[in-house]
């Protein structure tokens, strides 16, 4: 028999050479995720994620004084200090209660860091929302606030507008009788935006029907994003959908007139003024609309109420208010003038004070979202790029670092001779800050003012019942701040 057939093994040459390519190639893996490690280390600030897909956003979402930080924010400032991560709204988050870094964000908008709202807010306020444009988009349609909230319409039309409707609330109020203060300045500031947007009249059934239907779409707002037959977030949904088409029925009658010749129609107010100045699309001019509507009227409304709540403690500064307010008041009569203008307004220089202070105390806007766009670094912290940034404005202005006792109502911090304002209003943005600066900012406080000086020269208050403002998380009275009051005209 012949031999047996042998198998051929590799050579050693061979069996080397394969040994040393899987070393190789092992060794480069190794080498490659030692340094993608290096790399994606970053020096995160300390804190919790907590559960997953929710994280932590049940727990800071929880109730609390509209004039504190809140449990959530006082226990982690406390353990972890004005900086630290979080899980909230479902995204990985890094939480700033420093007024350095707050600043550094918003002057760094469109650079390092952008507006980044929660997703479910998108279906409510729609795509083309102002609060939801980042970029060239958001600059355009701020462009369009800015260009109709000229200095000459603040001073001519809107002044006369936010006093017509003063007197509209006040005239109606009748002597000793018990009201939610809460609702008339909702009532207010609707009816005002009502006008500004679409030139609509308060009290008429379609100005009131838009404003129930508002009401609504406001609740959705801050609910849970179930869209579930009677959750709020649905009722919400139905509520977007009634206003957009009352809008758009206004803007095709708009339309329809413009080719009819009647060119200058409207244009007085911000959708007439968009139809004939813009080339945006139909349903970019809904949705900015919408959201003007909701900028303009929810913190508005909130602030009102806020300094009617502070001012009802604060005897003192009601004292000085009659006293600004009769010296205008007296010159108006002497001068046999009715209608308050800009120079009257000019001189309300402690009123500002008090819009000041109840922005700071009050904090209508709490926080904000933001994204960052690169990584960056602050304080040897490091902030990912894609992660959520909140910059928490309550927490600057509740500082006691930046403001002396800054749970007191105190106006006269405000002062031009007032030692600490300097530095403290370089840390104080209720409107916000940098490119995303709130272009209604200066008619929010002339609605304030205005509505201040009829009010301290016409009538005392006092709270009917025990009330206070939350954060729920918009900031809202849970009994609407009920207020007994007494006409007493001073002049």
């Amino acid at each position: 028999m012949g031999k047996e057939r042998e198998s051929q093994p590799l050579s050693m040459s061979d069996s080397d050479h394969i040994f040393l390519l899987l070393s190789s190639i092992l060794t480069l893996l190794i080498i490659f995720t030692v340094i993608n490690r290096k790399k994606t280390r970053f020096n995160l600030p300390p804190g919790k994620m907590g559960w997953p897909l929710i994280g932590e956003t049940i727990a800071y979402y929880k109730r609390h004084s509209a004039t504190s930080v809140g449990e959530f924010m006082e226990n982690r400032m406390a353990r972890y200090g004005k900086i630290y991560k979080s899980n909230l709204f479902g995204e990985p988050t890094i939480v700033s209660a420093d007024a350095g870094l707050n600043k550094f964000i918003f002057l760094n908008e469109g650079k390092l860091f952008e507006s980044s709202f929660p997703r479910n807010l998108a279906g409510i306020f729609g795509k083309w929302a102002m609060v939801e444009l980042v970029g060239d988009m958001h600059k355009g349609m701020r462009n369009i606030s800015l260009n109709f909230l000229t200095h000459t319409m603040l001073r001519t039309r809107l002044l006369r507008e936010v006093e017509k409707n003063t007197f509209l609330v006040l005239n109606a109020w009748k002597d000793n009788s018990v009201f939610s203060a809460q609702d008339e300045a909702k009532r207010f500031t609707f009816n005002i935006m009502a006008k500004h947007t679409m030139s609509m009249d308060p009290g008429k059934p379609e100005t009131e029907l838009l404003r129930r239907e508002y009401l609504t779409f406001m609740k959705g707002v801050v609910s849970a994003p179930l869209n579930l037959p009677g959750c709020a977030y649905r009722k919400a949904l139905q509520s977007r959908s009634t206003v957009l088409k009352f809008i758009e029925k206004e803007m095709k009658e708009r339309i329809r007139k413009m080719k009819d010749g009647a060119e200058d129609m409207e244009e007085e107010d911000v959708l007439g003024w968009v139809l004939k100045h813009s080339n945006l699309s139909t349903e970019q001019i809904l949705d900015f609309v919408l959201g003007l509507l909701f900028v303009g009227y929810e913190t508005s409304s909130v602030t009102l109420a806020l300094s009617i709540y502070f001012l009802q403690s604060c005897p003192a500064a009601i004292k000085q208010l009659q006293e600004e307010h009769l010296e205008i008041a007296r010159a108006k009569k002497r001068s046999g003038e009715m209608e308050l203008n800009w120079e009257d307004y000019k001189k309300m220089e402690f009123s500002q004070c008090v819009v000041s202070e109840t922005l700071r105390l009050g904090n209508v806007v709490r926080y904000l979202h933001r994204r960052a766009l690169k990584n960056v670094q602050y304080k040897g912290y490091d902030i990912p790029s894609g992660w959520k940034v909140l910059p928490v404005l309550t927490a600057m202005h509740l500082d006691s670092s930046l403001f002396d006792h800054p749970q007191h109502f105190n106006p006269w911090r405000w002062q031009q001779n007032s030692e600490s304002r300097g530095a403290t209003s370089n840390y104080f943005m209720p409107f916000g800050a940098g490119p995303r600066h709130c272009p209604g900012s200066e008619l929010a406080r002339v609605e304030m003012a205005v509505f201040i000086h009829h009010l301290v020269l016409n009538y005392h208050w006092e709270l009917a019942e025990p009330d206070q403002a939350f954060a729920l998380p918009f900031v809202e009275f849970p009994k609407g701040l009920p207020i007994r009051v007494k006409h007493q005209p001073l002049i």
